[in-house]
């Protein structure tokens, strides 16, 4: 069965389907580490990549549903991390959140398949960003890639509420039944899209198992087999 039947526009997640999240974030908490190793290394010594972790999903945790801007529930979590620590410090958590920030954008490493990927439908099709993160392409190396780019800190709801998924049907100006929704999140981006009756492909780069009662349209390993 052809997966672009019919189709004008596709949707594309940002983290962990254009680029590994995880890689990054932790890439740019090594640099947050060593900058506070710089200005206050007995702070560094009671820290690692992992306990930073567990703090901002804490913090995440805590303020769901009141705050979805991401840079805000970062600055938030670095400062939650050094009252934590006994070393409360407003100005050294922005300082920290500046470094986070920087590495966090500047660095992303695109996965192999994405810009020729993203070149070639864009050829054919109107494509954009939809996504519950904070990776605005002109920093992420892919500035005049989309046509059209929704985040979910812009609208205060996120994936997989279907407000988010209306709001892209109106920037990519088609119909449920012309819009192709890709993504690697099961709970967000699959059950998201088939809720607001859109079509959907799971990336499933690493070929999990899926265990839940969430099924997408389609279910490919690689973007490039949007291409066959």
């Amino acid at each position: 069965m052809n997966k672009m039947i019919g189709i004008k526009a596709i949707s594309f997640d940002g983290d962990g389907t254009l680029w590994d999240f995880n890689k990054v974030m932790r890439h740019s908490l090594h640099h947050v580490l060593k900058e506070l190793k710089q200005i206050d290394p007995h702070a560094a010594a009671m820290l690692d990549i992992e306990l930073m972790i567990k703090i901002r999903n804490r913090v995440a945790a805590e303020l769901k549903g009141r705050v979805t801007n991401l840079e805000r529930i970062r600055i938030a979590a670095f400062r939650q991390t050094l009252e934590d620590i006994g070393r409360p410090n407003d100005a050294l958590a922005s300082r920290l959140n500046e470094v986070y920030l920087k590495h966090r954008f500047e660095d992303i490493e695109l996965f192999d398949d994405v810009l020729p990927s993203l070149e070639a439908l864009r050829e054919k099709y109107t494509i954009g960003l939809l996504s519950n993160g904070n990776s605005y392409p002109e920093p992420c190396g892919l500035d005049g890639m989309f046509q059209f780019t929704v985040f979910s800190q812009d609208y205060g709801v996120e994936k997989p509420d279907r407000k988010l998924f209306q709001i892209t049907l109106k920037k990519a100006m088609c119909t449920e039944q012309q819009l192709l929704h890709i993504g690697d999140s099961l709970h967000d981006d699959i059950a998201g899209a088939g809720n607001s009756g859109i079509r959907s492909i799971w990336l499933n780069r690493k070929q999990l198992k899926n265990s839940t009662g969430i099924r997408a349209d389609y279910e490919i390993a690689s973007l490039s087999e949007l291409l066959v």
